[in-house]
């Protein structure tokens, strides 16, 4: 087995689920886990890595060359909270048809519903068993850098300059960088490699908040509650009713943001909301919170005061910080030009550690990994594109000694 496609599969093999409701950092153990392995993994190549307190893991592999400038190779270890990342079965199919993926009696990943999947025939893909999602978001980035690094320090031919490695947690539930040490991470700039498909090159992303909403209803026994019962679960539905239909990610792409409703929990009695708010534009960003602060004013005068909200700002479209540093973006062109990689430059549709790390100094665009569908059983990711993705960091090493 290739030593990458065996690495993606081990790292899948660990549960690092990261939970949003957690106060601990990472929010979960199974990442310390994943974390600790691969500290001993890079150990094992020679390089110096250690795993801090927050469960960051952080590697430095000295340069052979003079280089321009240290460069940075990020991936986070957890994976989303939307599904299961328990008990992962791959299903690698090599020489892919192009035609519809069974995945179990129950599910399949049909062509109709992702046209895409044409365009990978003949690739070697990984797709779950239908029960899990795959971890492929971000467990390919970090197979993809290891691999990359491993053969660099293997090839008696390259030059490359100081590199630095690290390995995030929490990223999914938008905590990914908020204990990053930029100082003891070292680079001038970085990439994360948490794209999707062939050829992603990213500098823009969402501007992200959250949104909570409780709702205070009055409960008694509903044969007496006339002109008493106040229902929480139906203040919710009026809630959510007012916000704009087309506004919700199905309706949307591009440069279009989105509200999305993530949870709801409630009774009679009481209701909860969990929202969160997406857009590329500052403005337009400020504009969707300030419609949610409105509903709950128009509500809360409607039925006396009921509606607690809460928005929290989450990370900033990096654009903002990038724009002064275009070099790196041209530098990743031309990485991806030796790769034999057409570049597709536009707009994240979520973030990366790489939103908040940028306003924290560290200049960090967005490379892709060949993944898609994440978050989901229908996640997939080619190794055809993993390759590649490993060829374009291996390029930007030596690219910056030339």
């Amino acid at each position: 087995m290739e030593k990458i496609l065996d690495r993606f599969l081990n790292y899948v093999s660990f549960e690092t689920t990261s939970d949003e409701n957690s106060n601990t950092c990472p929010s979960t153990k199974g990442q310390v886990k994943l974390g600790n392995f691969l500290v001993e993994e890079l150990k094992s190549l020679g390089i110096d890595t250690k795993i801090d307190e927050n469960g960051y893991v952080y590697g430095s592999i000295p340069g052979n060359a003079k280089a321009k400038n240290t460069v940075g190779f990020i991936a986070h270890m957890d994976t989303s909270p939307d599904m299961s990342g328990k008990n992962i079965k791959a299903n690698i199919i090599k020489n892919y048809n192009g035609c519809d993926i069974k995945l179990n009696d129950d599910f399949t990943t049909a062509v109709s519903d992702f046209p895409f999947l044409k365009d990978l025939k003949g690739e070697t893909i990984i797709t779950t068993d239908g029960n899990t999602l795959l971890g492929a978001d971000d467990k390919s980035g970090i197979a993809i850098i290891i691999s990359a690094i491993e053969e660099l320090l293997k090839d008696k031919d390259a030059k490359y300059g100081d590199i630095k490695i690290a390995f995030t947690p929490d990223e999914e539930v938008g905590r990914g960088a908020d204990n990053f040490d930029v100082k003891k991470f070292g680079a001038d700039f970085a990439f994360t490699v948490d794209g999707g498909p062939i050829g992603e090159l990213e500098y823009e992303t969402f501007n992200a908040a959250s949104c909570k909403v409780e709702i205070q209803g009055k409960n008694v026994h509903p044969g007496s509650a006339k002109d008493v019962m106040v229902n929480s679960q139906l203040i919710a539905m009026e809630f959510n009713s007012m916000l704009p239909v087309k506004e919700r990610p199905e309706y949307t792409e591009g440069y279009e943001g989105f509200s999305l409703l993530i949870g709801i929990e409630g009774s009679v009695e009481f209701t909860k909301m969990n929202y969160i708010i997406r857009n590329h534009s500052k403005e337009k960003f400020e504009e969707m919170k300030n419609l949610f602060e409105n509903i709950a004013k128009f509500l809360n005068k409607k039925y006396d005061d009921r509606i607690k909200i809460e928005i929290k700002d989450q990370y900033y479209n990096m654009k903002e910080k990038i724009e002064d540093h275009m070099e790196i973006i041209d530098l990743a062109k031309t990485a991806f030009d030796r790769a034999g990689v057409l570049p597709k430059i536009g707009p994240v549709r979520g973030g990366t550690d790489g939103s908040k790390l940028s306003f924290m100094g560290l200049p960090t665009p967005n490379i892709f990994t060949g993944g898609y569908n994440y978050h989901g059983r229908y996640e997939l990711v080619s190794l055809d594109q993993m390759k590649k993705s490993k060829e374009v960091v291996k390029n930007i090493a030596k690219l910056l000694v030339e």
